[in-house]
């Protein structure tokens, strides 16, 4: 680094392969303007080095196996106050839930896995600034995310779909409810043709990506 050139970008890696970080120790070790910081295998570890290491970003995977996953890590990074480490995903996975919930834990940026090695030394150097940094099949899932409707439900769909997250049946909703089984069913129908789903688990995570749950 010349006296001119700005300091390196300080990077944490976040991710429960070892053979995942050691590639990309070695790939990211190779660019110029990047550093590695440090490394962890799950989120309470990211969470604890990012404190304590205070890098510029932290390139956080979501499935971090058993404990804490990379969301709430995210969360909680992000959650530090100014100064704080900014976050980008780096992950296989690209369904509308994850990407809502990595975002709205404060990642600035979702990268996916099979992006070439340039795209990700750029979302790095886009993180380190303050930049979102975005896959083009992500942007393009936020975007149609964004433009689509939001369905609009009745108070009792809403109040059956809350206790249909909470993992209740028919008879345990038409209790809590104090409807029939009969109402409960029919009304699960209307909510399954309006959120354009066939399964309870279906309609449970569409109306968290529609933020229809809390």
């Amino acid at each position: 680094m010349t006296a001119s050139s700005p300091p390196p970008v300080r990077l944490l890696l976040c991710d429960d392969h070892a053979v995942v970080r050691a590639g990309l120790r070695a790939l990211l070790g190779s660019a110029p303007g990047i550093e590695i910081a440090g490394e962890s295998g799950n989120g309470e570890e990211a969470v604890a080095m990012s404190a304590k290491l205070r890098p510029d970003v932290v390139l956080m995977d979501l499935q971090l196996g058993p404990g804490m996953d990379g969301v709430e890590a995210t969360r909680r990074i992000a959650a530090t106050g100014p100064g704080a480490p900014h976050v980008l995903v780096l992950t296989t996975y690209d369904t509308d839930a994850d990407i809502t919930r990595a975002v709205e834990a404060g990642a600035i940026g979702y990268l996916l896995k099979a992006e070439s090695a340039d795209e990700l030394f750029s979302a790095i150097r886009a993180a380190a600034e303050g930049r979102t940094a975005l896959s083009p099949p992500v942007a393009h899932r936020v975007m149609a995310q964004m433009r689509r409707p939001r369905p609009t439900l009745t108070a009792r769909e809403l109040d059956i779909l809350g206790q249909l997250s909470q993992g209740l049946g028919n008879r345990e909703i038409a209790r809590a409810l104090f409807i029939s089984e009969a109402t409960v069913k029919t009304h699960l129908g209307r909510i399954y043709d309006k959120l354009g789903v066939e399964t309870r688990a279906g309609a449970v995570s569409v109306a968290k990506e529609q933020r229809l749950l809390p």
